[in-house]
């Protein structure tokens, strides 16, 4: 009886090992050769291996990536995610659907719906939506990355509530985005910035607990002054690296 149950145990360990590896899985994704090499040069600024373990991912869960751009994440994401779970991008879809999802590989990837929703009006500093619901339920995790900064406050609060009922309890959310100065007022230098201090304000308001921070991605030499595109800033951008999690 006590060898069954050591077998047991070890079949067990080994099994949820292999559900939960994903460090080959990533590396793997990001040295296909279909990765264009615009791609691989922002890998050593992005950390995604390191970054996707700070969140906690596991091959094994249901993951939605929001506004995906043009697919950097979605590359490595989807592989890991293939066999075992399930990814789904929602929001500004449309490049990445268009560009990634027909390739080979990419099959799985549901592509949620939302995207007719995501337009910003002409002279306005920020993108809107209306009202919508992702009508997907019980996701172990949401990710986005440098894309908060790109909306105000009411509509920020209505993405991440949405975010918030698309997510199982225990559910984890993890975001990264430029760094701006705390209380800092709006202007045109730092309008692709946010300050971190707001986004866990904003999240607790919502019901999230803030579970940790990460400095990967943190940079001692970027004043915080400058926006985030120019020549002297661009890859070399302090950003935060924060998750959540629903109660």
């Amino acid at each position: 009886m006590k060898l069954f149950i050591t077998a047991l145990m070890l079949a067990l360990t080994i099994s949820a090992q292999a559900a939960n590896e994903i460090d080959m899985k990533v590396e793997a994704a990001l040295a296909a050769e279909s990765r264009p090499q615009a791609d691989r040069e922002r890998d050593d600024n992005r950390m995604a291996l390191e970054t996707l373990n700070f969140f906690g991912l596991k091959d094994n869960m249901r993951v939605m990536e929001l506004l995906p751009g043009g697919g950097w994440y979605t590359r490595a994401l989807a592989p890991v995610l293939a066999e075992h779970g399930q990814l789904y991008v929602a929001l500004g879809t449309r490049r990445v659907s268009e560009n990634l999802l027909t390739q080979p590989g990419f099959e799985k990837v549901v592509r949620v719906q939302t995207e007719d929703n995501l337009h910003r009006p002409q002279g306005a500093r920020f993108y809107v939506m209306e009202e919508f619901d992702f009508g997907v339920d019980g996701l172990d995790m949401v990710l986005t990355f440098r894309n908060l900064h790109n909306f105000g406050p009411e509509v920020r609060a209505m993405m991440n509530r949405e975010v918030f009922e698309s997510l199982k309890s225990g559910g984890l959310y993890g975001v990264v985005d430029h760094t701006r100065r705390h209380m800092e007022a709006l202007d045109g230098e730092n309008r692709r910035r946010i300050d971190p201090v707001l986004v866990i304000k904003e999240m607790l308001d919502l019901g999230f607990e803030f579970v940790d921070y990460s400095d990967l991605h943190f940079r001692g030499d970027d004043e915080l002054e400058y926006e985030v595109g120019r020549r002297s800033v661009s890859g070399n951008t302090d950003r935060f690296t924060f998750l959540f999690r629903k109660p």
